[in-house]
């Protein structure tokens, strides 16, 4: 392997060490790390093409945050989350099993347009306020959709199976068809571990299984109470409908729908440019620190992808993988392929990886259709929610109001074990031979 492939390896073990440490903030690790990298390397006079390059990626999903924080924040200031959350209260009661079981079954219906985005954008928002009144794990959250979204991905207009298909020249057809029913019974281990959680929820919260618990209502300050607008509830509800059919329909990017969105909701909520600017101000910094970790992520991305540090660490794996492993190529990748996506963006993993293991498979008689189905076990589909390499994982996370340490902590064994259970299901059916 070449000092490309070196430096890389040192600079993702030591990203991964020190997001893990909560020693520097995840902002600063995905900036300082890869522009160090990128001196070590003798490429600094191409730094800023790599940053501009990384950040042209991110762009629409960081202004999208930013917006998309904006507009419910003001849904929120004006009372309209408050009576949603009480009118879904009483429908699924206070069992966390249910409520669980609930936003596993939103996620999954969410994502069927393949969106992380606007997945997480539907569900968080509508469930997190539950959660918090409920006193109920925030992490539990971010970790049932993180295994909705992360099966469902793998349908046939999803990222990585279209990603596959392109970069191994075979038809959509051949390579996902065999994976419905491995896709099924990861979505059935999904409800499984979701009922875990439920019930692991029910016995922390000593809640019986008739829901029965006493939710104190919030106390509203004058300032939260002089911002209600219950007059305009039924038009904050179509106004937030809308917005999600537009991002669902792609009428508009995501990013101008909730511009859209954020101008209608200001004008006939608050009119009042004072208290427009007041609002702006109050959820400014919510907004700020996510994007800002957006934005530092796409710096991290274009400065590895673009140096050839992540391609050359590719082409080291595939030099130096011995013979005896070679012949289980498939196992063997399907097995590593959710916590390679900690380690490679999509991109780099299907255009430049996955094409590599292909051709040195066929050497060994091992059909390219099987590499690329071991890859979609988990890499951007299971892996996809836990990346730091992938945008839509900081807005999980910055709706979820959670970090991504205590993410990766919490969720990375319940993704793992889906995206095992949709391996041995794929072996059992003789879609992956050992």
């Amino acid at each position: 392997m070449d000092i490309l492939g070196i430096v890389g390896i040192i600079t993702i073990i030591l990203l991964v060490s020190l997001l893990l440490s909560n020693k520097i903030s995840t902002m600063n690790a995905l900036i300082a790390l890869p522009i160090l990298a990128c001196v070590i390397i003798g490429q600094s006079s191409k730094l800023s093409e790599y940053v501009i390059s990384g950040l042209k990626t991110v762009a629409p999903t960081g202004t999208m945050f930013i917006f998309a924080v904006l507009f419910f924040g003001i849904m929120g200031d004006a009372g309209t989350f408050d009576r949603i959350v009480n009118q879904v209260l009483k429908i699924v009661g206070t069992d966390p099993l249910k409520i669980c079981i609930g936003t596993l079954v939103i996620t999954c219906i969410a994502h069927l347009d393949g969106s992380g985005a606007v997945t997480y954008l539907i569900t968080i928002p509508a469930m997190l306020p539950i959660f918090k009144k409920l006193k109920m794990d925030k992490r539990i959250l971010a970790t049932i959709c993180a295994l909705g979204e992360g099966t469902v991905n793998m349908v046939p207009w999803g990222g990585p199976t279209l990603r596959a298909s392109m970069s191994l020249n075979v038809s959509l057809q051949e390579l996902y068809n065999p994976m419905i029913l491995p896709q099924i019974a990861g979505i059935v281990a999904c409800f499984a571990i979701t009922v875990w959680f439920g019930l692991r929820e029910r016995k922390r919260l000593n809640i019986d299984y008739k829901g029965n618990a006493v939710i104190e209502q919030t106390k509203l300050t004058d300032e939260e109470l002089a911002l209600q607008r219950p007059q305009l509830f039924l038009f904050n509800v179509i106004l937030i409908l809308a917005t999600i059919i537009c991002l669902t329909v792609a009428v508009l990017p995501p990013a101008g729908c909730f511009m859209v969105a954020t101008v209608i909701a200001f004008f006939v909520n608050y009119p009042d440019l004072d208290l427009q600017r007041k609002l702006v101000d109050r959820h400014a910094q919510a907004a700020m620190l996510m994007a800002s970790t957006l934005f530092a992520a796409g710096i991290f991305t274009g400065i590895m992808k673009d140096s050839g540090m992540l391609s050359s660490i590719a082409n080291g794996i595939v030099t130096f993988l011995p013979t005896s492993i070679a012949r289980h190529m498939p196992v063997a990748l399907a097995v590593v392929s959710m916590p390679l996506t900690l380690v490679f963006d999509p991109d780099s993993f299907y255009y430049g990886i996955l094409p590599v293991f292909a051709e040195a498979g066929q050497a060994f008689g091992i059909d390219p259709l099987m590499i690329g189905r071991a890859a979609m076990c988990g890499h951007t589909t299971l892996g996809c929610p836990i990346s730091p390499l992938i945008p839509s994982t900081f807005l999980l996370i910055g709706l979820s109001e959670i970090g991504l340490p205590e993410h990766q902590k919490h969720s990375f064994i319940p993704l793992w074990i889906v995206s095992m259970v949709i391996l041995v299901t794929a072996i059992i059916c003789g879609i992956i031979t050992v």
